[in-house]
């Protein structure tokens, strides 16, 4: 079996959360944190008898906060905080996603700040290596106090109620726990609070999505290389003294990668001298606005970093006995983050959607090399037409679910809970865009492979004529109408799966 991953609290990074899912590695405390966590809870025990209220610990919860729990209920207070808050509706997050959570709760509890047992950790630590998902509901987080819906559904599982994934089916949790030689869970005092106060649910979406779009920013620019090769367009725009004169780290790094991807091209110097000066934005303008999405990533990133590392419940208890009332359960750092990636993922489905249109109007050389509709004998056929269509529904709706939810706020409990983030609608959005934005690309990608092929047999620079070839093991040239639907599908599954890529990368070197 392979060795469990300690972790600490600190020093989670997206490319090890990367690894950790790539390899189903396990997950486990490092001795220091079992230490802190031990050390926490050490405290929480000291002060839960006395007549002093602490919040969370013997106290009502939000506009409760004021009302003292006598020693004898505080079991059932949590339990019941459990229960009260599990009102999750909407879709069902993907197992994929709710695994993230528990990984994340996980390391925010490592860093012994939270008043729980080490037991209670211990519990979530099995389920998330057993592979064991309990059932969370994407609706009915504020954002702030924490994700309280979706959570209070993760921890339900671990106190035998509710319903939980395993190999890809629904299983009572009370099976589950059976599974795993576990007793349900019963609740000491802090710790149901501590279960679902927290910023886990919108986290683990940004940590979903940034993998994403992460893979998506490389195959944005293979995909408008290939375009560009197959409109015969200019590769002036790449040269590196241009990005040097406005050096932003995303637009350095798209123009090196289409240069690289277009090494060794017959197509770039066989029209040198054609009459055509500058070649519309959608082409031109790839390393600026490919660019400005991947600093909007690198800032997203920054934040998540620091989100994933942090305790985030509330109320915090410190080593020295201090228990200290605060706001780390606030979204708004990732609500933020989110929105913003919103935004950014939402263009570059944009000036994607703005390519595939230029393919689609075919010749711009004189030459009839390039039919209009990517295809030869349309009217009969109607060619390429309707992919765009679709391509153009996606960008539309990516325009909608890019507003901002973290400019919204609504009241709740009472007034206690006076501004919230809204971030958990950020988070479940940006999943949508994410999605749209990966199918518009397959679209340019089947479209400009297509157009590659009236280009041929001139060759187009390296990468790009390794990713053809990838599109081509897969996906046949289309002679005439067909079930598109299928080919959107099949190079979907390329854009997400990684192997156009990692064919380009091979001849091209590593893309950025």
């Amino acid at each position: 079996m392979t060795a469990p991953h300690l972790l600490t609290g600190t020093g989670l990074t997206l490319d090890c959360i990367r690894d950790l899912v790539r390899s189903d590695s396990p997950i486990g405390l490092d001795p220091g944190a079992q230490e802190r966590i031990a050390a926490s809870r050490a405290v929480v025990d000291r002060l839960q008898a006395g007549e002093r209220s602490y919040y969370g610990i013997n106290t009502g919860f939000g506009a409760l906060a004021h009302t003292h729990i006598p020693l004898a209920d505080i079991e059932k207070l949590q339990e019941n905080l459990i229960l009260s808050h599990a009102v999750g509706v909407g879709a069902e997050v993907d197992p994929a996603i709710v695994r993230l959570m528990l990984l994340l709760k996980v390391n925010a509890l490592a860093l012994g700040l939270s008043g729980v047992r080490p037991v209670l950790v211990e519990y979530l630590i099995r389920f998330h290596n057993a592979g064991l998902c309990p059932v969370v509901y994407a609706k009915g987080s504020l954002g702030a106090s924490g994700d309280l819906a979706p959570l209070a559904h993760l921890t339900l599982a671990l106190l035998g109620l509710g319903e939980v994934w395993a190999e890809g089916r629904k299983i009572p949790a009370p099976e589950a726990l059976a599974r795993l030689g576990l007793a349900p869970l019963r609740l000491k005092s802090k710790e149901g609070l501590a279960l679902i106060n927290g910023t886990q649910f919108m986290a683990a979406h940004a940590v979903h999505a940034l993998l994403r779009i992460q893979d998506l920013l490389k195959t944005a620019d293979l995909t408008a290389a290939m375009t560009l090769e197959a409109m015969r367009g200019s590769a002036t725009p790449f040269d590196v003294r241009i990005h040097a004169a406005r050096p932003h780290a995303g637009q350095q790094e798209t123009a090196d990668n289409v240069r690289r991807l277009l090494a060794d091209s017959e197509i770039l110097p066989s029209h040198l001298n054609c009459g055509k000066v500058q070649d519309p934005y959608s082409l031109r303008c790839v390393p600026q606005v490919h660019g400005a999405v991947r600093d909007a990533v690198r800032h997203a990133r920054a934040t998540v970093e620091i989100e994933i590392n942090a305790a985030t419940d509330n109320p915090l208890v410190f080593p020295n006995g201090d228990v200290l009332s605060g706001g780390n359960f606030h979204g708004e750092p990732l609500a933020f983050a989110l929105d913003y990636l919103a935004i950014a993922t939402a263009e570059l489905a944009s000036i994607s959607e703005r390519r595939l249109y230029l393919l689609l109007l075919g010749d711009t050389m004189g030459d009839k090399k390039l039919p209009k509709l990517l295809m030869s004998d349309t009217g009969l056929n109607s060619g390429f037409m309707l992919p765009q269509y679709a391509a153009a529904a996606l960008v539309s709706e990516n325009k909608v679910l890019a507003h901002p939810a973290s400019v919204d706020s609504i009241p709740s409990s009472l007034g206690q809970e006076d501004h919230v983030s809204m971030g958990a609608i950020a988070a479940t959005k940006l999943l949508e865009v994410v999605a749209n934005t990966e199918t518009v690309l397959a679209i340019e990608l089947m479209s400009a492979a297509q157009a590659l092929d009236f280009i041929h047999p001139l060759k187009a620079g390296r990468g790009v004529e390794a990713a053809h070839a990838e599109v081509r093991r897969h996906l046949a040239f289309a002679e005439a109408d067909r079930l598109f639907h299928n080919d959107i599908q099949t190079a979907l599954a390329l854009v997400r799966g990684g192997s156009l890529v990692s064919a380009a990368e091979r001849e091209s070197g590593k893309l950025s």
